[in-house]
């Protein structure tokens, strides 16, 4: 059998990031011939959090399991929605009675299984449970069903995010960061057999402070006053990187970046598709 190809989309921001997935998706999936898709879908709605209706629409296009983070609950539908929806994660090591769940074991349309788990960092964050010790935990329940478990670790370090990396290789197929919303460039196959990158990026208005309009957040840094946050809209970008995975072992075999602008995402669906009207 190939090699598993899975596809996970760096924090997705608002409607420009919500029309990224919209518009070029399908696409993607086409051309890098992608059997499975993860998205951070934490800033999705309006730039913080997710509703009910955003997270069906992504599971409609083509996502497969939502992960989060800190902005999880910036919405008080989340807490409805992730106690029915068990495709949207939350951290698992957010205490016990927080409700929804850590991982979530899915399978490919040609029945492969892949685990997902979701964990966050303590540095510079909010207190939680240790993310060290819990994702172990996560991992062992799901390694008797399935080879390839993913990891989104959403944490500001990048250093607490290295040392996840080095935690997990040769546990895990793939170590990812996300909250940064900056891409970094150290995508790596670690020497045990896990793919790692630091931070996927943000997949919306790259035109911004991280998906804020300018004026407002630099606003912020000048004066140290409040400053009301809105979603940026200039420059959408969609970033994302490619894990390719053995699926017998769960070891990665490679790991590839991506960040594509609207305008390209287009021109791919035009060519794979002449008649497209996207």
């Amino acid at each position: 059998m190939a090699p598993l190809r899975i596809l996970f989309i760096g924090d997705i921001v608002g409607k420009p990031g919500r029309d990224l997935v919209k518009s070029g998706l399908s696409a993607l999936l086409e051309h890098h011939q992608i059997d499975f898709v993860i998205a951070n879908v934490e800033n999705a709605a309006a730039g913080f959090g997710i509703t009910r209706e955003i997270g069906d629409q992504l599971l409609d296009e083509g996502i497969e399991v939502m992960t989060s983070g800190n902005h999880i609950w910036d919405r008080k539908e989340a807490l409805d929605y992730i106690g029915t929806e068990a495709r949207l994660l939350r951290p698992a090591n957010y205490p016990a009675g927080a409700p929804g769940n850590g991982s979530y074991l899915a399978r490919t349309q040609d029945g492969r299984a892949v685990g997902v788990v979701n964990v966050m960092g303590r540095v510079f964050m909010v207190g939680i449970d240790d993310p060290f010790a819990v994702v172990q935990r996560e991992i062992e329940a799901l390694r008797p069903r399935t080879r390839i478990i993913f990891v989104d670790f959403h944490a500001e370090a990048t250093s607490e995010k290295q040392a996840m990396g080095w935690h997990l290789d040769g546990k895990v197929t793939a170590v990812v960061g996300t909250h940064t919303h900056v891409q970094t460039a150290d995508e790596r196959v670690l020497p045990k057999g896990t793919a790692y990158m630091t931070d996927v990026g943000m997949t919306g208005p790259h035109d911004s402070i991280i998906g804020v309009e300018v004026g407002a957040a630099l606003s912020r840094f000048l004066t140290a006053m409040p400053a009301k946050f809105e979603t940026a809209t200039g420059n959408p970008r969609l970033n994302a990187v490619i894990i390719e995975a053995d699926d017998a072992t769960g070891k990665a075999l490679g790991i590839e970046r991506v960040s594509d602008s609207l305008d390209e995402l287009k021109a791919l669906a035009a060519s794979l598709n002449p008649q497209s009207t996207i």
